[in-house]
């Protein structure tokens, strides 16, 4: 017998159930919602979501997600071109946007260095990092990866890589717990971090 007594029902769930933290009992909660709103929301949903998936595409300077070549960040002439803020992904950019205490642009690296998972320096956009330093003259590297091993091998390879040249290299204070991921520190923490950063060579 069928759990959900309607297989559409059940390869809804099945679907939803695939996000990241949501369980069989929340799938069938959201697929419930969804059949009780009016067929314009679900209309609506499936749309941005074909949207989301077939039009999004990367910022072609710091990789950050966009809906053209340069995101709204990098296209802006009032930001710091010249302090550029590391980050893991995307979701860091949105937790240091947040806090309203970072200026410059960022340089999203698409993962940290972790040979557990496959992932080395070639797998992330370090190269291009580095290109932009040895290019674009800029004044500082802010360091702003998870706490964790992967995040400080990630920052010290970084820093290997870049510090022959006449970039300040700093990280953010260690406001955020070991462990930690960016997006999780809540804003008055993280603000505290970067404003608080320090100079890279004296955490080693």
């Amino acid at each position: 017998m069928n759990e959900y007594s309607s297989k559409l029902l059940e390869n809804a769930v099945n679907e939803l159930s695939r996000l990241p933290g949501i369980g069989k009992r929340t799938a069938l909660r959201m697929a419930l919602f969804i059949l009780k709103e009016d067929s314009l929301y679900a209309d609506n949903l499936s749309k941005a979501l074909v949207t989301l998936r077939n039009d999004i595409c990367f910022c072609e300077r710091c990789h950050n997600i966009s809906d053209s070549d340069l995101c709204e960040i990098c296209a802006n002439h009032k930001r710091d071109e010249l302090t550029i803020c590391v980050v893991e992904d995307t979701r860091d950019v949105i937790a240091i946007e947040k806090t309203t205490q970072f200026s410059g642009v960022y340089h999203v690296l698409g993962g940290v260095i972790n040979p557990m998972e496959g992932l080395g320096p070639n797998d992330l956009t370090i190269s291009h990092l580095i290109k932009r330093v040895a290019e674009e003259q800029i004044k500082e590297v802010i360091l702003a990866l998870p706490a964790t091993v992967e995040g400080d091998t990630t920052n010290y390879y970084i820093y290997k890589m870049i510090s022959h040249f006449t970039t300040k290299i700093t990280t953010i204070a260690r406001g955020v717990a070991i462990g930690d991921e960016l997006q999780y520190a809540d804003e008055i923490t993280l603000g505290r971090s970067i404003v608080n950063r320090l100079p890279f060579a004296q955490t080693r």
